[in-house]
């Protein structure tokens, strides 16, 4: 290192260290103003303690991220922190007395309880701004009840209330209308060569998914991206990877007017087909005062695709029987648990509840090596941020042993390929192979049954 060098980091940890220490002395406090509210007082010590600084699109950053030497670090290390959690949004729920997500809940828990936030580095010039115990308490105490109130599954065992994952709750439907959605679901009338069903890309013999790379539509014709499971999609926070339908009613609009997949032109045409059937007909109007519409026709396939839940042992695991587990699936849920991949894949259904980055600790689009597509955009074809490019709503990871290939581009053809490759990309580290089989184990007993049966 030159002279040069020497002196701007030498400058750089003297002014910092001043500069924070003054601002330490009289802020690191100011969360017991507002005592008996720990809501309030969370968001404060994320304030506080610089938190904000690494985690938020919109806040100051330090004074220092554009000196030598050390900036391009700073640089980096802010939008990896902002690529794996921004606070903002959670900051000022917590402030205005509304819930928080699931989501940054978990990370800022676990972050918390595993003593990762603020790292050495940053706390190194940042002087009084590790958390103290009393502030970790805070946390972990809003955490506990805000999950009590809001997140937590009625039926899982006092025991597992606060676990970041939960057993599911069946949703409550109205049987004439899954009954009609069902058939809707398996019907090619859908599409516009008859050739196309809801099934034939969501097949509920093979996870709810096709196990194929990229779907085949309509005259031969494949998409870009992986179809996700139908199996729990009720629980999304939204649908599609994009997250372009707010719920399962939107979603059921799609594939038939997209020309890839079924191709109509409009729903007309398709009122027009189902029309023809007498019986299907009587039997619709029966249910629907409106008759056949595009309205009506998506309520209904969205009412059956509530139905799809898939219960497993890991659920009955929750719900207080210590036997459904074997010893090697609850170290993997440890590991599970251990190496954050709870603060992702979280609540019923263990996913589904956020948008991620891809590709958080190393360049997941470099590694792959085949040049970026549209499907590779993620998020960003939806809100044109470019906050958002290469963001994808998480996976469901129930039923995921058998719903291959992976990744929103399925380039991952095995489970244990998936999980190298989130270590990779999401977490930053390697994984032994005492801890892959643990992990797989456990992955394994999140396949579920459907209408009695297991699914393989």
């Amino acid at each position: 290192m030159n002279s040069t060098n020497r002196l701007a980091k030498t400058m750089l940890t003297a002014t910092a260290a001043l500069s924070l220490l003054a601002l330490s002395s009289c802020g690191s406090n100011e969360y017991k103003k507002s005592a008996g509210n720990k809501s309030k007082q969370v968001a404060s010590i994320l304030k506080d303690n610089g938190c904000m600084e690494c985690h938020s699109a919109t806040a100051p950053k330090p004074f220092y991220v554009d000196f030598p030497v050390i900036g391009k670090t700073v640089q980096k290390d802010i939008v990896e922190g902002i690529r794996y959690v921004d606070l903002t949004a959670m900051v000022e729920a917590l402030q205005s007395g509304k819930t928080t997500t699931e989501v940054d809940l978990t990370k800022v828990e676990y972050a918390t309880l595993g003593d990762k936030m603020p790292p050495a580095k940053y706390t190194a010039i940042h002087w009084g701004t590790s958390l103290d115990s009393e502030e970790k308490a805070v946390i972990i105490d809003w955490a506990k009840e805000t999950r009590a109130a809001h997140f937590k599954s009625n039926s899982v065992a006092a025991e597992f209330s606060n676990e970041p994952l939960q057993p599911l709750a069946m949703i409550e439907t109205n049987p004439s209308k899954v009954a009609l959605g069902n058939k809707l679901f398996h019907d090619t009338r859908l599409s516009a060569d008859n050739t196309v069903s809801c099934a034939t890309c969501h097949g509920l013999n093979t996870g709810g998914v096709d196990r194929l790379q990229f779907s085949e539509g309509i005259a031969g014709q494949f998409g870009g991206i992986n179809a996700p499971t139908v199996y729990n999609s009720a629980l999304n926070f939204v649908q599609f990877w994009d997250g372009r339908a707010a719920d399962l009613k939107e979603q059921a609009a799609g594939p038939p007017l997209n020309p890839i997949e079924m191709g109509h032109t409009s729903f007309d045409n398709i009122v027009a087909a189902l029309a023809l059937d007498d019986a299907f007909t009587k039997e619709f109007n029966a249910v629907y005062a409106e008759g056949l519409s595009q309205s009506s026709i998506t309520d209904a396939i969205a009412e059956f695709e509530k139905t799809l839940l898939t219960p497993s042992r890991f659920d009955k695991y929750l719900q207080g029987d210590k036997k459904a587990l074997t010893t090697d699936e609850i170290a993997g849920y440890d590991i599970f648990k251990q190496n954050d991949c709870a603060s992702c894949h979280v609540g019923e259904n263990i996913g589904g509840q956020s948008y991620e980055y891809m590709g958080i600790k190393a360049n997941y689009f470099d590694h792959r090596g085949t040049g970026l597509t549209d499907g590779d955009n993620g998020r960003y074809s939806v809100t044109k941020n470019e906050a958002d490019r290469h963001r994808f709503k998480t996976p469901t990871l129930r039923n995921i042993a058998i719903t291959y290939p992976y990744m929103h581009d399925g380039s991952a053809k095995t489970l244990e390929e998936a999980i190298k490759q989130m270590h990779t990309f999401q977490i930053g580290k390697e994984i032994n192979n005492t801890e892959m089989t643990q992990l797989v184990s456990f992955l394994n007993s999140l396949t579920g049954e459907y209408n009695g049966k297991q699914l393989n």
